[in-house]
C-alpha cells in the first residue's frame, strides 16, 4: 500500500460507525420509519391502492372517509386513498431525481472547483452565488414556467435550485483536503488528479454529500408540492399531492378531507426526511460528537 493510500480513512468503518450513531438516535428510527412507509406505499400503490386514481363516478362525489372510500372522495368522485398512493410515486420520483442530479452536477462543479482553486474557483462560486441569490420556489417557478409544466421539466426545474448549495457543500472540505499530506504523496507518486479526486478527495466528504442530500429532499418535495400547487407540476387526471391540495382549497368548507389527507402525506414525508438528515448530520459531524 502506498503512502498516500495508506492515511486515507476507512470508509466502511466509518460508515458503519456513522450508522450505528445515527440509529441509536430514537428521533431518526422514527423519521426513517416514516420515510419507509411513504417509500412503500408509493412503491406497492398498483397493487395496494383500492380503486384506479383517475377512474371518476361522479354518483359518488365528495363522500366522507368511510365504507368503501376509506379517505373519502374528491368532486369528481375519485377515491382520495388511491390518488394518494399514486401520488407519492410522482412526489418522490420527481424529488429524488432532481436531488440525484443536483447531487451529481453540484458535486462535481464544487470538487474541480475547490480542487483547482484561483481565479477558475472565483468564478465558479460566483456564478454559484447568482444561484444562490434566488428563493428555491421563485427559481423553480422561473424555469417551469419557461420549459412547461411537465415531469422532466419539473426536475430539472428543482435540480437547479439545488445545484449551488451542492457546489458550496463540496467545495469547502476539498479546499482543505487538498492540502493534507495524503494528498501530497499522492501529487509526489505521479498520480492523475483524476485519481486524486475521485478515489482520495471524494471518498472523505461523500457523508457530507449525503447528509445535504437528505436534507435538500425534503426542499425538493417541497419546491414540486408548491409548483404543482399552483398548476405547474404535472397536468391533470394524474395525481401529485400539490395538486389533490389544491383542489381541496375549492371545496374546503364542505369536503375538508380533501385537502387534510394529502398536506398531511406532504407533512410527514418532510418530518421524516429532516429526522433522518439531522441525525447522520450528528453522526457524522465530529463537532457535534465533541471528538
Amino acid at each position: 500500500m502506498s503512502a498516500a493510500e495508506a492515511e486515507l480513512p476507512p470508509a466502511p468503518a466509518a460508515w458503519r460507525v456513522a450508522w450505528a450513531r445515527a440509529t441509536a438516535t430514537p428521533v431518526t428510527l422514527v423519521g426513517a420509519a416514516l420515510c419507509l412507509a411513504v417509500l412503500l406505499s408509493a412503491v406497492l400503490a398498483p397493487w395496494i391502492a383500492p380503486f384506479d386514481p383517475t377512474e371518476q363516478n361522479i354518483l359518488d362525489r365528495l363522500r366522507p372517509p368511510g365504507g368503501d372510500y376509506w379517505l373519502g372522495t374528491d368532486q369528481f368522485g375519485r377515491d382520495i386513498l388511491s390518488r394518494l398512493l399514486w401520488g407519492g410515486q410522482v412526489s418522490l420520483a420527481v424529488s429524488l431525481g432532481a436531488i440525484a442530479v443536483a447531487m451529481l452536477v453540484g458535486g462535481a462543479i464544487g470538487l474541480v472547483s475547490g480542487y483547482v482553486g484561483g481565479r477558475f474557483d472565483l468564478l465558479v462560486m460566483q456564478a454559484m452565488d447568482v444561484l444562490l441569490s434566488f428563493p428555491s420556489l421563485i427559481l423553480g417557478l422561473i424555469v417551469v414556467a419557461l420549459l412547461g409544466p411537465d415531469l422532466v421539466n419539473l426536475v430539472l426545474a428543482i435540480a437547479l435550485t439545488a445545484i449551488a448549495p451542492f457546489a458550496r457543500i463540496t467545495r469547502a472540505p476539498t479546499l482543505s483536503l487538498k492540502e493534507r499530506a495524503f494528498i501530497e504523496a499522492g501529487r509526489a507518486l505521479g498520480y492523475s488528479h483524476a485519481r486524486i479526486l475521485f478515489r482520495h478527495i471524494l471518498p472523505n466528504i461523500l457523508p457530507e454529500v449525503l447528509v445535504m442530500g437528505t436534507l435538500w429532499l425534503a426542499t425538493a418535495v417541497r419546491v414540486e408540492a408548491s409548483l404543482s400547487f399552483i398548476g405547474l407540476g404535472p397536468k391533470p387526471p394524474t395525481p401529485t399531492w400539490g395538486g389533490m391540495t389544491r383542489d381541496g382549497f375549492e371545496n374546503i368548507l364542505d369536503a375538508p378531507w380533501l385537502a387534510i389527507f394529502p398536506g398531511l402525506a406532504i407533512l410527514l414525508l418532510v418530518l421524516g426526511l429532516n429526522m433522518v438528515g439531522d441525525g447522520l448530520r450528528d453522526a457524522t459531524d465530529p463537532k457535534l460528537r465533541h471528538e
